[in-house]
């Protein structure tokens, strides 16, 4: 809490970085980038899974992960 009245909620879509110093463009492990993922290994002859973020504030998040093709959440 260094800002007054600036909340935010952090979910299974959200990751908190340290930012000094640095050009940061918000983002996380949606479901689109699930779905880039899994399509960039679509084509390999081996067999993957990808985990999704299991912490978050509000539980809706989860199974949006797991529709997405997620195989587990990790915590």
């Amino acid at each position: 809490d260094i800002q007054p009245n600036v909340n935010i909620a952090i979910g299974a879509a959200t990751e908190v970085i340290a930012g000094e110093g640095m050009i940061v463009t918000a983002g996380g492990p949606g479901s689109f980038n699930m779905k880039m993922m899994l399509q960039a290994v679509d084509s390999l002859p081996l067999s993957f899974g990808f985990t999704g973020k299991g912490n978050t504030a509000l539980p809706a998040g989860l199974p949006e992960q797991i529709k997405a093709g997620a195989i587990g959440l990790k915590l």
